[in-house]
């Protein structure tokens, strides 16, 4: 089962939360960076991407950029932008995006239940990247950046949300530039905490790291590098139930068709799929059908039978698209690797794919019917692991709201 624990927040008065939370550091690039955070002192940017206040061309991991982030982190607490909460408490984190509203309970979980696959991973990691957040977690003594773990919902959870929430007012309210609603309760009666650690103690057999895998595995390297620190033991973590979470679908796109024209790949496809050429960009209305845009037209395929498998792996879309046509047709081998490859995002819509195509920089862009929770879900619980990229949520947890000192 489950273990949880409270913790006192790092986190910003309440008239400066809206200007303090940012975007985790990971889906936007430095340039986007120093756009969003222009004119404002206060934005986590600062510590998340302090490469911004660096010159130019500044290594992204020299320490010098770890060693800023320390700088502004204790800036803002010195100034006190941020406070550290007077006693440990569980806070509840609502977004509400386009309607649709999803609360999840910040808490830190357990890096021995992470080692033990309690909190269960469904993609392998990159060494650089847990590089880079490591130097950054023992250079600022923070976890600063959010995983976002799912589980299987509870209706006792479920009750005890919605009556705190039903009760108590929200110490931060405010609607961000994406528009996108941001709210966050303090749990901090005894008593209710108690409840919340005792319900996943007993009943929550496992969680399941929806995102943020390479903050993680970096946060339980950070704990075995400080074994005094009890504080590193626990991770940052915001916990959904899985009824509320919707997983976007994760695009590609390849710079080159391998050497052959767009006849010949054309031709080369007909044999795993029904290929009908459409006059609307093509977004996937079910399981294995993809759209395809290429020389500014769109094409949907349609899978022909017996090019999957029925194991929880073969069966997603992203294994299909790898098997039988990034791998066999364009010869893209690991997508983690190849620099022909690159992801979208889903929220970033169809248009941004024949952006890309369009502009020259790439060649093909692929659609794909998102992956459900619940496939998410199965993978983990048979040990598997899903190819790279295959899983995009939104909306994304604010980054300075909470965050963990260690």
């Amino acid at each position: 089962m489950i273990t949880l624990k409270p913790f006192a927040a790092l986190r910003p008065q309440t008239a400066l939360a809206a200007a303090v939370a940012a975007r985790p550091y990971d889906v936007l690039n430095s340039l986007e960076a120093v756009e969003e955070a222009q004119g404002n002192p206060h934005s986590f940017l600062h510590v998340t991407k302090a490469e911004i206040d660096l010159p130019a061309g500044t290594d992204l991991h020299s320490q010098v950029v770890y060693d800023k982030a320390k700088e502004n982190l204790d800036a803002m607490i010195r100034k006190e932008v941020l406070f550290q909460e007077a006693k440990t408490c569980y806070y509840l984190y609502e977004l509400v995006m386009k309607g649709r509203s999803q609360t999840g309970l910040v808490a830190l979980s357990s890096v021995a239940d992470y080692h033990n696959d309690l909190i269960k991973k469904h993609e392998f990691t990159r060494p650089q990247k847990e590089k880079d957040r490591i130097d950054h977690m023992r250079t600022v003594r923070a976890q600063t950046g959010n995983v976002f773990l799912a589980y299987r919902e509870r209706k006792e959870m479920d009750q005890l949300v919605a009556d705190w929430k039903n009760t108590h007012s929200p110490i931060y309210d405010f609607t961000a530039s994406d528009e996108i609603e941001h709210r966050i309760w303090v749990v901090d009666r005894r008593e209710t905490v108690d409840q919340i650690t005792q319900l996943f103690l007993e009943n929550v057999p496992a969680t399941y790291i929806a995102d943020g895998h390479h903050r993680a595995a970096s946060a339980a390297k950070v704990a075995a590098a400080l074994p005094d620190s009890d504080a590193a033991k626990f991770f940052l973590t915001t916990l959904f139930p899985a009824d509320q979470l919707a997983i976007l679908d994760y695009n590609r796109v390849v710079k080159d068709l391998n050497g052959q024209t767009e006849d010949e790949l054309l031709s080369a496809l007909q044999g795993d799929f029904q290929i009908s050429k459409e006059n609307e960009p093509v977004r996937p209305g079910q399981l294995h059908e993809f759209g395809m845009y290429l020389n500014k037209n769109w094409y949907r395929l349609r899978a022909r039978s017996g090019t999957w498998t029925e194991d929880p792996i073969g069966v997603l879309d992203v294994s299909l698209l790898s098997d039988r046509v990034l791998n066999k047709q364009l010869g893209v081998q690991d997508q983690r690797t190849d620099t022909r490859i690159d992801f979208v995002g889903g929220i970033r819509g169809l248009g941004e794919l024949m952006r890309r195509v369009d502009s020259g920089e790439m060649a093909i862009a692929f659609s794909l019917y998102p992956v459900s929770i619940h496939q998410l879900f199965d993978i983990a619980d048979s040990g598997s692991v899903m190819p790279p990229k295959s899983t995009w949520f939104e909306p994304k947890l604010r980054d300075g709201l909470l965050t963990h000192l260690i």
